[in-house]
């Protein structure tokens, strides 16, 4: 059994050593580094984090709002509806997510922190920021009381499995975010 194991182990490393051997090393080289740099601008995301301030509420009841009548496959799309009036679709991502599951974040007061792309209008959200009663900006996150972990949408647990709970933490907006001008 083991020279079997051994005779595959030679065949794969001599079948290796002979694609290498077929590979000029310079562009062995180049590969790599560009594999190296696709991945660091992936990796790296410059689109600048920004503040977006309004209330997340359903597409089609804010289209219908406007005038607008909208048909059924608009009915689970959450949009920022901002101070200004415009409406931003909202990417449901590991963040955004939270939005279309959990109706106790939606037509409320929020501040969100998040990107656009370039020629891409929907708002992907990276931190999520509530207002309570008083008007006390208040950090948003759930929490597992068991594993002591922070989640980012409502579901089970990622570690035990068991409930988690929507949890507001009083904290101020990060200094890196791009805050719009004042008027």
């Amino acid at each position: 059994m083991w020279s079997r194991w051994i005779v595959s182990l030679a065949v794969a490393l001599l079948a290796l050593a002979w694609c290498l051997a077929q590979e000029p090393a310079s562009s062995l080289v180049a590969d790599k580094s560009s594999v190296k740099s696709n991945a660091v601008a992936k990796d790296k995301d410059d689109t600048p984090k920004e503040l977006f301030s309004g209330k997340v509420v359903f597409l089609q009841e804010a289209l219908k709002r406007r005038g607008v009548k909208a048909t059924e496959e608009f009915k689970a799309q959450v949009v920022l509806e901002t101070d200004e009036g415009e409406l931003i679709p909202i990417v449901p991502d590991w963040r955004g997510r939270a939005f279309y599951q959990d109706e106790r974040l939606r037509d409320r007061r929020v501040d969100l922190v998040g990107s656009r792309q370039k020629a891409a209008p929907y708002l992907q959200v990276q931190m999520v920021f509530v207002f309570d009663e008083k008007g006390t900006r208040q950090y948003m996150d759930y929490w597992c009381d068991i594993c002591s972990i922070a989640m980012y949408e409502l579901k089970p647990c990622d570690c035990c499995q068991e409930e988690i709970r929507l949890r507001f933490q009083p904290q101020g907006l990060p200094e890196f975010v791009k805050r719009p001008a004042k008027k």
